[in-house]
């Protein structure tokens, strides 16, 4: 169990002599619970050196904090300033709770986990990159990994240098595996990750312009996800799973020590499928291909993209040893499923919710989705966020796209007026363009022409939360 004597002594350099079991980390004091380390962060709208009394009142025993603050009441805690040398006095002293006062709280936290993650001798570290569907890959490669041993993987998208500590710090003696998202906005950050959780299994899905405003360049994207595979150990106890329908991944094989397993759409693969048929929202079939043994295999993910989900997640099962009863068992679950899922509409009509995020391929990945679909087709699209010099591109093919794919395409945002702009331009009737401002005139919009037997694809960048959209569209349905 993790406890704070290891906290103190990966910080401080000596042991603390307490038992106490660390329950978990937190960096929001609302999910701190008895037994918590509570670790004070700066954020975009608050900060956490604010909320430490908080999260004592709520059972912390510890935490980590880079500024000097004042608890007052019944939570005021032991002080310890782990900036200075500690007399023997202070540190058999100790009571609880404590506050450990450091240089910086971001730092100790990853330099916690990165000791912690050096406990555990015989686990094996899968890490996921790509520009598009890291998350997706993660929950399935974990499903199947869990049919063999117990699996820890990373909550949500915690994929960047506050997510992946804290997921390392939930790691047990009972796990052999960890599948970790790694995400990326420039050169050098995949390292760092790499660094903490040290992986023998690297896993790259696409690369594409995600980010490209931040990155400044696509080779650079290139680069900083590169690095994962640069980080892996050689083989065979390293493993590179590389996507062979994306020639940027496939560049990637000459940076890397570790074995090279392909999968993609195409014979040349290590590990391949074809004869994909897209059921609607009852999953996708296909016909897997490995050294020599075809099978055909139905998966409950959506979509026709999903077959390289299932591609990734049968290679990692490869790639760590698992049978393919084990493997085929793993890709029929349907908890993976998280990203686009298919709620009840008004009216009679079915949302496709896919607003976590939003990139020209997984936007276009969608509509492929939409048009394998019965009924009216409703494609209700917003702005893609962080595409740099190709922002203006990326919105032109969607909205050609769409133009193929949609019977009523509805847009959302600044950018989601290109979208429509370059639908129009495409052949598309005007009046089955309609251009929104924001998520309240989309809402006032579809609430009145939505009807029974309509599909209704709601997508864009987390940045527009248009997840309001769906939320509205379906109490419509809850108030009927």
């Amino acid at each position: 169990m993790l406890t704070l004597n290891h906290i103190f002594e990966s910080l401080a350099g000596r042991p603390l002599g307490s038992r106490q079991t660390i329950s978990e980390v937190v960096i929001d004091s609302r999910r701190a619970t008895p037994g918590a380390l509570f670790v004070a962060l700066p954020g975009e709208q608050a900060d956490g050196h604010e909320f430490i009394g908080d999260a004592f009142r709520r059972g912390a025993v510890a935490a980590l904090a880079d500024q000097d603050v004042h608890v007052e009441g019944d939570a005021t805690p032991y002080m310890l300033d782990l900036r200075q040398p500690l007399t023997d006095e202070q540190v058999q002293g100790l009571r609880l709770p404590v506050l450990l006062r450091v240089d910086d709280s971001l730092s100790a936290l990853q330099q916690a986990a990165t000791s912690w993650r050096k406990q555990f001798d015989n686990l094996r570290v899968i890490g996921i990159t790509g520009s598009v569907g890291k998350t997706t890959t993660k929950e399935l490669v974990a499903e199947v990994l869990s049919v063999r041993s117990p699996t820890l993987s990373s909550e949500g998208s915690y994929n960047n240098e506050i997510g992946l500590p804290l997921t390392l710090l939930k790691l047990r003696k009972r796990h052999r595996r960890v599948v970790l998202e790694m995400g990326m906005y420039d050169v050098g950050e995949i390292w760092e990750l790499c660094e903490m959780a040290l992986p023998h299994v690297g896993v790259l899905t696409i690369v594409g312009p995600v980010h490209l405003e931040r990155a400044g360049s696509i080779e650079r994207i290139v680069k900083a996800k590169q690095e994962l595979v640069e980080a892996l150990p050689p083989g065979p106890e390293g493993v590179a799973i590389l996507n062979m329908d994306d020639e940027r991944v496939m560049s990637m094989a000459e940076h890397t020590q570790a074995d090279v397993f392909t999968y993609g759409l195409t014979p040349k693969a290590d590990l391949w499928a074809d004869r994909l048929q897209g059921l609607g929202l009852d999953g996708i079939r296909f016909w897997l291909h490995y050294k020599g043994r075809s099978m055909k295999v139905r998966v409950p993910l959506l979509g026709r993209h999903s077959v390289h989900t299932s591609l990734r997640a049968a290679a990692v099962g490869l790639a760590e040893g698992l049978s393919w009863h084990e493997i085929l068992r793993g890709l029929q679950t349907t908890s993976a499923q998280l990203r686009l899922a298919a709620v009840d509409g008004p009216n009679g009509s079915v949302l496709l919710d896919d607003t976590y995020n939003a990139s020209p391929e997984s936007v276009n990945a969608a509509l492929n989705l939409l048009n394998e679909l019965d009924g009216r087709r409703v494609a209700v699209l917003g702005d893609m966020l962080e595409l740099g010099a190709y922002e203006a591109q990326g919105h032109r093919l969607v909205g050609l796209r769409a133009r193929e794919v949609a019977d009523v395409l509805v847009t959302v945002g600044e950018l989601g007026a290109t979208i429509g702009q370059a639908a129009i331009q495409g052949g598309m009737p005007k009046a089955r363009v309609h251009v929104m401002a924001d998520n309240e005139e989309a809402i006032a919009y579809l609430k009145g022409e939505v009807r029974e037997g309509d599909v209704v694809l709601v997508k864009g960048s987390r940045g527009l939360q248009m997840e309001q959209i769906v939320t509205a569209l379906s109490r419509a349905v809850e108030g009927a």
